[in-house]
């Protein structure tokens, strides 16, 4: 019961809930370039890039969930698509051990192009036709700079919100 409590979905959900309210109302009136800023998106590749590919696929899971609940599509084509950017985002950044802030945002924001470029493959998938338009290449850069822009902030909400502390570095003892 402790480890359920203490665990990263009690984090999770309220702060998910906070960024579903922020993408339903602001996201949807501001459109730059008439794109839909997916922060929740954002979120997730935040969580990723800070905590890992296995906390990233989680925190993708768990607020794709709570996306498709709340917009309507169909159950788990987001989840899906959130998941696989989390996981991107948390696996290139195991090839350095504590990424600098500008490169935790291009990890943040390649995780986000994956994320977002699978979910047109993925309505494809489950029949829901007119999804792969030549306007992928305006929605792609635009979601990756969102992603690179708000990864500051991003990546220690996410690394708090999945429950990993920064790593420290210890002077080898002679």
């Amino acid at each position: 019961m402790r480890s359920l409590l203490s665990g990263p979905l009690v984090r999770i959900v309220p702060i998910g809930l906070v960024f579903l309210g922020i993408q339903r109302k602001v996201c949807a009136a501001y459109k730059p370039f008439d794109v839909v800023v997916d922060i929740v998106l954002a979120l997730v590749v935040g969580a990723g890039a800070g905590g890992g590919p296995e906390r990233g696929a989680l925190a993708g899971f768990v607020l794709g969930m709570m996306f498709d609940l709340a917009a309507g599509t169909p159950l788990g084509s987001s989840a899906l698509a959130f998941g696989l950017g989390g996981l991107v985002a948390g696996y290139v950044t195991t090839i350095t051990p504590d990424p600098q802030w500008w490169l935790a945002g291009l990890f943040a924001a390649l995780g986000a192009v994956v994320g977002e470029a699978a979910i047109p493959v993925i309505k494809l998938l489950i029949g829901q036709d007119g999804w792969i338009t030549p306007r992928l290449a305006v929605i792609l850069p635009v979601q990756a700079v969102a992603a690179f822009v708000l990864s500051p902030l991003l990546i220690p909400l996410g690394r708090w919100m999945m429950g990993v502390k920064r790593k420290k570095w210890k002077a080898i003892p002679e």
